[in-house]
């Protein structure tokens, strides 16, 4: 595929069509990866995104307390040391 390069203040650049962000979920950043000869472009991907305010809002709802005991009664800590 041939793109052309299009001047962008004192930069160029160039655009990318919208399958090509679709099909390779591009979203706001990618990563240039500079080999020899070539220029590898990968999409950025932050799966985590969100998951902190989400956290601060779980608790805050009372939505984070422990399914099960993360100590049993009848569990030797001793053997772990």
């Amino acid at each position: 595929m041939e793109i052309k390069v299009i001047k962008i203040g004192n930069s160029k650049g160039f655009r990318l069509p919208k399958a090509i962000l679709e099909k390779y979920n591009i979203k706001d950043k990618i990563e240039l990866i500079l080999k020899n000869d070539y220029i590898l472009i990968k999409p950025v991907s932050t799966p985590r995104k969100g998951w902190e305010e989400a956290f601060k809002k779980m608790h805050e709802n009372g939505h984070d307390q422990l399914l099960i005991d993360d100590v049993f009664e009848d569990e030797n800590l001793d053997e772990w040391i």
